[in-house]
C-alpha cells in the first residue's frame, strides 16, 4: 500500500498550464482501507462538462452516484457513453470476487471496474471517499489513483435494538446510508424484546395493541438501588409499509435487513399480549426495566402455530437468506415446573430443559427450512444440541464460535469483547450512561475475527463480523450515533481490510479527516482523537501519548489545570511517591480535547514481584499480573479498562513476593461487581501473609460499598500478636462466585471476577 495513502497531509502537486496555477490534492483517506492503493502523478478535474458513463448497466451503482453528485455539485448530471472527461462504470469479468472492483482516476477519466452491481457500488463509495467535502463550485479535483480492492469477509454487519428504544424511519435509513458508506451489507434489525414489539403482525393485532407499549422506563442504570421509573407509557411498532421501505432503500445500498424476532426467551411483550403463549398461566405486563426475565415461550403446539403465523408473515416481508430467532438468555424455571413442557420432554425423549431449547429451536429451524430461509442465533442455540442448519452469533466470547466451526456451522463474530458498542468508549467521567464495559477504539480496531484455536480450514466457517448497538441506555438518535461513531468506522476495517493492511496509527489520521464527512452528515459522532493516553513503563515511569499529528501535550503535577503554558511533555515522567498527572493535547495554543487526569498511589506493593496460578481471560487482560500493584486504580464504571483483570468462572490465587521484608498496616482490596453484566464479587476470600515464623491465615469477608465496586479494607487491627512482625509474601485465594442463579441475567452461566489494584500499606 501507497505511504501516501497512510498519510493524511496535503500533498500539493504543482501542474503547469498556461495561468501556472496551482492544484491543492488531499491525500487518499478512505475508510475501510483498500487492499491496495498507488497514487499516481496528476489527477481528474469533475467540471460542469463530466459526464457518466454505465457501460454495463450497473444499475443501483449508477443511481446512488448521480444522486450524490447532483446533491453536491446542484446540477443534473447526463449519462452517455464516453471516456473522454467522464466517470465510467465498467463491467470486468477478471474480478473474481463479488463484491471487488479496481478504480483508475487519471486526467482524462475515472474508470470503476467491477463484475457485479455489488462491486461496483462499493467503488461508487470509495469514489465518493476520494471526493473533496467543497469547492464544488471551482471544480473538484481528485488525484490521480489506482485501487484494486475486495471484501475480507463475506458477512459486515451492524446491529441495532429498536425494541428497548424505537427509532423512526428516516434515522433507520441514516443508519444504513452510513453502513453503506462503509462498505457493510448486513443490518441486523432487533425487532422484539421483553420491552416491546416493534413489527406490525396483522393476524394477531394485540402485538401492535399491547406488545408495543410499556406502562413505564427504567430511569438511570439497572444497578442503581432503588430502581426508578419515569412513569410514562412508551412505544410504538413499524408498519408493513414502513418495514418494505427500509427494506427497499437498503437494498438499493447492497445491504440485506435481517430481522430478529426472538425466541423462546426475551418474550414477555408478546406474552403480555397473548398469556397463554407463556407457561405461567398468568396476565404479565410488557416489562418495564432491563435483563432477563422468566417469562418464556411454553412449548406448546398454541405457542408453535403462534410463532409459524408470525414467521410467515416475516419471511413474507424479508427476502433475507437468514431469519434470526434470537435463543440467548431464556430461563428454564417455568419450563421445570410446567406439566406442558415435562409432557413435551418426555414424548421426545430428550434429557432436560436445555435439550428441550434445543427441540424448540429445530423445530422452528425446519419450518424456516421448509420457506427456503435458515436460522442464525446467539451462541446458546448451541446448548442441548445445534440446530442442524444454523449459523451461530457468538457473543459470550470466542468458545462458542470454536465449538460452532469445528462442527462445520458457519459463524458471525460479535464477542462482547470487541463489539458491543454499548459499552463505554472513554474513561471521561462525563460521557452519556451506559451499560458497563470499556471498549475503546482501539480495542475494537485490533479485533481478529478468527479465533487462534481455529486452524485453516476451521477458520473458513467465520463468515464475518458485525458491531452490536443495544439501546436500553440510548433514549436518542444522536445518542445511538455517539455510540456508535467512530466505533462503527473501526469495525467497518475489521470486516473489509486484510490484517497485512490494517495500521492502527493510520487509521486514526485517516479519521481524523473522515470526522469532516461525518459533519457534513450530520451524525453526532464520539470525538475522542484529541485525548491524552498513559501508561506505565518498565521503568515505573509513566509515558503519554495522543494519536494524531502535529500536536503538544502539556501537564500538570502540583493538581492545576494545565494550560498552553504548562511543562511541554517531552519524556516519561517517574512514579516515586503519591502522584497526581494533568494533561491535555494542545495545538497553536489550543487545548483540543478533554483534560486527562491519572492518580498513583505509591504503595508497598509497587516493584514487588506477582504471580497469578491463572491467566485472565484474553478479552479482559488488563495490563497483566503487574497491573494489581503498580499503583493505578481501574476505573469505578468499567471494568474493561487496561486496569482490571477479568477471570471467568475460576478461582484465582495470587501471590505477591517483596524484594526485603515490609510492615503491613493495612491492605485494600478492590471487586468489580455488575450482576447485570454476570459479574459478580467473591462472597468470601482468604489472604496469607508470610513471616519467619510461619504463615498468618485469615478468611475475609468482603462487605458491599456501592453499586459497582466490593472493597475490602484488610487493617492492622486483625494482626494482633503479630505487630512487630515483618512479611516476606503476600497470598490471596480468591474463589470464584459460582454459578449465576436463577431470575438473574446470565442464570445458569459462570460469574466473572473482576479485581483492579490490590493497595498495601
Amino acid at each position: 500500500m501507497s505511504a501516501r495513502f497512510l498519510i493524511l497531509l496535503s500533498l500539493i502537486l504543482t501542474l503547469f498550464s498556461c495561468e501556472k496555477k496551482k492544484v491543492e490534492l488531499i491525500s487518499p483517506s478512505i475508510i475501510p482501507a483498500p487492499q491496495s492503493l498507488q497514487v499516481n502523478p496528476g489527477y481528474f478535474t469533475i467540471n460542469e462538462a463530466t459526464t457518466v458513463s454505465n457501460n454495463d448497466d450497473f444499475t443501483a451503482s449508477h443511481d446512488f452516484l448521480i444522486n450524490y453528485l447532483e446533491q453536491v455539485t446542484g446540477r443534473e448530471w447526463e449519462t452517455k457513453y464516453s471516456d473522454n472527461n467522464a466517470i465510467i462504470l465498467e463491467y470486468d469479468a477478471q474480478i473474481s470476487s463479488k463484491e471487488g472492483y479496481s478504480i483508475i482516476s487519471k486526467d482524462r477519466n475515472i474508470t470503476i471496474k467491477a463484475s457485479t452491481d455489488a462491486g461496483a457500488f462499493y467503488g461508487v463509495q470509495s469514489l465518493i471517499q476520494l471526493i473533496p467535502l467543497e469547492n464544488y463550485q471551482s471544480g473538484v479535483h481528485i488525484p490521480a489513483v489506482t485501487i484494486k480492492d475486495q471484501p475480507g469477509f463475506a458477512y459486515r454487519g451492524m446491529h441495532l435494538d429498536v425494541s428497548r428504544h424505537m427509532f423512526d424511519v428516516d434515522f433507520i435509513k441514516k443508519y444504513i446510508d452510513a453502513m453503506a458508506m462503509l462498505k457493510m451489507n448486513n443490518f441486523h434489525w432487533h425487532l422484539t424484546d421483553d420491552q416491546g414489539w416493534r413489527i406490525e403482525i396483522k393476524k394477531y393485532p394485540r402485538l401492535q395493541e399491547v406488545a408495543a407499549y410499556r406502562d413505564s422506563t427504567l430511569i438511570g442504570h439497572y444497578n442503581d438501588t432503588p430502581q426508578q421509573y419515569d412513569g410514562k407509557r412508551y412505544g410504538g411498532f413499524y408498519t408493513q409499509e414502513e418495514v418494505r421501505e427500509v427494506i427497499a432503500f437498503a437494498k438499493a445500498r447492497h445491504i440485506t435487513v435481517i430481522p430478529e424476532i426472538e425466541l423462546p426467551g426475551h418474550a414477555q411483550a408478546a406474552i403480555a399480549a397473548y398469556p397463554e403463549l407463556g407457561c405461567a398461566g398468568q396476565k404479565v405486563n410488557v416489562a418495564t426495566k432491563w435483563g432477563v426475565f422468566e417469562n418464556i415461550y411454553c412449548p406448546s403446539e398454541e405457542t408453535f402455530t403462534f410463532l409459524e403465523n408470525v414467521l410467515d408473515e416475516v419471511v413474507a416481508l424479508f427476502p433475507s437468506k437468514y431469519i434470526h430467532i434470537g435463543g440467548d438468555e431464556a430461563p428454564k424455571t417455568q419450563w421445570k415446573t410446567s406439566a406442558v413442557a415435562q409432557k413435551v420432554i418426555q414424548e421426545n425423549g430428550l434429557k432436560d430443559e436445555h435439550e428441550l431449547q434445543s427441540y424448540f429451536i429445530q423445530r422452528i429451524e425446519k419450518y424456516l427450512n421448509s420457506k427456503g430461509r435458515q436460522i442464525i442465533g446467539w451462541d446458546e442455540i448451541l446448548e442441548g444440541g445445534l440446530a442442524p442448519n444454523a449459523t451461530v452469533m457468538s457473543w459470550r466470547g470466542t468458545k462458542g464460535a470454536v465449538e460452532a466451526a469445528k462442527a462445520g456451522h458457519d459463524v458471525i463474530m460479535t464477542p462482547t469483547s470487541h463489539c458491543y458498542f454499548d459499552y463505554y468508549q472513554s474513561e471521561n467521567d462525563n460521557e452519556p450512561l451506559a451499560i458497563g464495559g470499556f471498549l475503546p477504539l482501539e480495542k475494537v480496531y485490533h479485533f481478529n475475527p478468527i479465533p487462534d484455536e481455529l486452524n485453516e480450514e476451521e477458520s473458513k466457517f467465520i463468515k464475518g463480523v458485525q458491531g452490536n448497538v443495544w439501546t436500553e441506555y440510548m433514549t436518542t438518535a444522536d445518542q445511538v450515533e455517539y455510540m456508535a461513531f467512530p466505533r462503527m468506522l473501526a469495525m467497518s476495517e475489521v470486516a473489509w481490510t486484510q490484517p497485512a493492511h490494517k495500521n492502527y496509527d493510520n487509521f486514526i489520521n485517516r479519521l481524523e479527516y473522515f470526522h469532516q464527512r461525518l459533519d457534513v452528515l450530520d451524525i453526532n459522532y464520539a470525538n475522542h482523537l484529541y485525548e491524552v493516553e498513559g501508561k506505565l513503563n518498565d521503568q515505573q515511569q509513566y509515558e503519554l501519548s495522543t494519536k494524531t499529528l502535529g500536536k503538544e501535550i502539556r501537564f500538570t503535577t502540583d493538581g492545576s489545570v494545565p494550560n498552553s503554558t504548562s511543562t511541554l511533555y517531552d519524556q516519561p515522567i517517574p512514579f516515586t511517591d503519591d502522584l497526581t498527572i494533568k494533561a491535555g493535547v494542545f495545538k497553536d495554543e489550543k487545548l483540543l480535547g478533554k483534560l486527562f487526569t491519572q492518580e498513583f498511589i505509591f504503595h508497598k506493593g509497587v516493584g514487588a514481584t506477582i504471580s497469578i496460578n491463572k491467566e485472565p481471560h484474553k478479552s479482559y487482560a488488563g495490563s497483566g499480573a503487574a497491573g494489581l500493584i503498580n499503583g493505578i486504580k481501574g476505573s469505578d464504571s468499567r471494568y474493561g479498562d487496561s486496569e482490571w483483570l477479568g477471570f471467568w468462572g475460576e478461582d484465582i490465587e495470587i501471590e505477591i513476593e517483596f524484594e526485603t521484608e515490609v510492615e503491613v498496616n493495612e491492605i485494600e482490596l478492590r471487586f468489580y461487581h455488575a450482576p447485570g453484566q454476570w459479574i459478580y464479587a467473591p462472597e468470601k476470600y482468604y489472604l496469607k501473609l508470610e513471616t519467619e515464623k510461619g504463615i498468618i491465615s485469615d478468611l475475609i469477608t468482603t462487605p458491599k460499598e456501592n453499586e459497582n465496586l466490593v472493597i475490602s479494607n484488610y487493617n492492622s487491627e486483625r494482626f494482633k500478636g503479630y505487630e512487630d512482625l515483618k512479611f516476606s509474601k503476600l497470598r490471596l485465594v480468591i474463589p470464584n462466585y459460582g454459578t449465576i442463579p436463577d431470575s438473574n441475567q446470565g442464570a445458569g452461566n459462570k460469574a466473572w471476577t473482576f479485581i483492579d489494584e490490590i493497595i498495601i500499606r
